[in-house]
């Protein structure tokens, strides 16, 4: 019952091609076609560009912090 017989693949195979037609079917292949060359071509410029040098971490300059008033009278 789960899996899906010869008839019902062909059915649903006819019913796509009246919804679609011969002629909507090859636009949406041309269409996805389009985007997989756009992707790639988009791809291959990105690594083409250069990268941009990471720039290098720079010191901050530590100073202590004195102690509160209170604190130096206790010691």
């Amino acid at each position: 019952m789960g899996s899906m017989s010869i008839w019902h693949w062909i059915v649903v195979l006819a019913v796509v091609l009246l919804l679609f037609g011969r002629g909507k079917i090859s636009d949406l292949m041309g269409d996805v076609a389009k985007g997989i060359k756009s992707f790639k071509k988009g791809m291959a410029e990105d690594d083409d560009a250069p990268a941009k040098p990471a720039e290098p971490p720079r010191a901050v300059p530590h100073q202590a912090t004195p102690a509160p008033e209170s604190e130096k009278k206790a010691v």
